[in-house]
């Protein structure tokens, strides 16, 4: 029997590539939830060929469109947050592929929490913004996580088999996007095309910009210290143009272990789908003849400030991280917009947190508060910087 999962985020980079993984092993797996967030052209190409029970588009605009393109297919059909969020609660899958994009995988990922499903991670989001909510709602649940992100899956990978007491360290790799080797000054005029250029990732735009800024290590390693119980201390990121070594782990008598593999996101998505299985691939393999160098620096601090805000959220806690992520949010969409400079997005980051309430204990209703809050606040700065 295949084993049926639900896809959230089908549209994007990590959702397409999860479908070819689909069906490559049509034995193993089903899709019985597809959902979107904009692209109903592509969900509705997605949901004919896969035939889910149910497809949901984020946008409600949207929503008579795909209704009218699946209907004589006989597929329940259904649009907007809530319904995203109470779909969580069907029967008709186990497992919930969480790849849609910031703030938005939050509550249908808490509420398949509640619901027992196991997840497959690929929204780092979700544990940035609520992290100490969301591993305590597993703690006590009987569901598992098991990460997509290529740097925590190659953690996740060579913890296998490993004492917890005997980790010393993680290091998150980087691999410094396309502003590695740019001074601070030179980055202060980029354009969105210029930031957009990735030289080893194929990935959307929001998470493009993020690995241009480096926010998204500062990301990664806030999402490191939930998913492996590992304090900020204990965890740094390097620099690795290649992109070859997607993550490290040192242990406590000196010994590293890495994983390596090519910049491809196919990898993670299979062993997460194949519950720390390994399937065998349908890409090219690696040759480590290939790579003459593998080479690792340290990270400028002054050339990415974005980077300093992960331990500066993990040490205050609370909703600190919740106000970078929603302010990053906005701050990234006025970059591409052309409203803000590149070095704007750290400065609206900061701005946030210091006009934002802090809040020590929130709950699931304070982190969504704070998130609307956060995104009214830059947006209305942001406006008034127009003018």
């Amino acid at each position: 029997m295949p084993h049926n999962i639900a896809l959230l985020g089908s549209t994007g980079s990590i959702g397409t590539q999860t479908l070819d993984i689909v069906e490559r092993f049509p034995d193993r797996f089903r899709v019985t939830v597809l959902a979107a967030g904009r692209n109903v052209e592509l969900l509705i190409e997605q949901a004919r060929r896969h035939r889910p029970a149910l497809a949901i588009i984020a946008d409600e605009s949207r929503y008579g469109v795909l209704r009218e393109a699946l209907a004589p297919l006989g597929i329940e059909t259904a649009a907007g947050e809530t319904a995203l969020a109470d779909a969580m609660e069907r029967t008709d899958f186990d497992t919930v592929v969480t790849a849609t994009v910031g703030y938005s995988g939050l509550l249908p990922t808490v509420r398949a929490i509640l619901a027992g499903k196991d997840i497959a991670l690929a929204n780092k989001e979700t544990l940035v913004v609520a992290g100490e909510l969301v591993t305590r709602l597993l703690r006590e649940s009987t569901s598992r996580v098991i990460p997509v992100d290529s740097e925590h899956s190659a953690i996740y990978q060579c913890l296998v088999g490993e004492d917890p007491a005997t980790v010393n360290k993680l290091i998150i790799t980087a691999s410094g996007g396309p502003f590695r080797t740019w001074s601070r000054e030179e980055t202060a005029g980029v354009t969105a095309e210029q930031a957009l250029r990735h030289p080893r990732w194929n990935m959307g735009a929001k998470i493009t910009i993020d690995s241009a800024t480096m926010l998204n290590k500062a990301f990664e390693i806030i999402e490191a210290r939930w998913l492996f119980d590992i304090p900020a201390e204990r965890i740094e990121a390097v620099v690795h143009p290649q992109s070859i070594v997607h993550s490290m782990v040192e242990f406590i008598d000196g010994a590293v272990k890495a994983q390596l593999g090519i910049p491809d996101m196919h990898l993670p998505i299979r062993y997460a789908l194949g519950d720390a299985t390994r399937l065998p691939r349908a890409e090219r393999a690696m040759n480590l003849t290939d790579y003459a160098s593998l080479t690792f620096e340290k990270p400028d601090p002054v050339k990415f400030p974005c980077l300093g805000l992960a331990p500066l959220a993990l040490e205050r806690g609370g909703n600190a991280a919740c106000i970078i992520n929603a302010a990053n949010e906005v701050a990234v969409a006025a970059f591409l917009r052309g409203e803000i400079s590149f070095h704007g997005i750290y400065d609206t980051i900061t701005e946030a947190l210091a006009h934002i309430p802090f809040i020590q204990s929130p709950t699931l209703d304070d982190y969504i508060a704070t998130h609307h809050e956060t995104i009214a606040h830059c947006s209305e700065l942001i406006e008034k910087s127009k003018g």
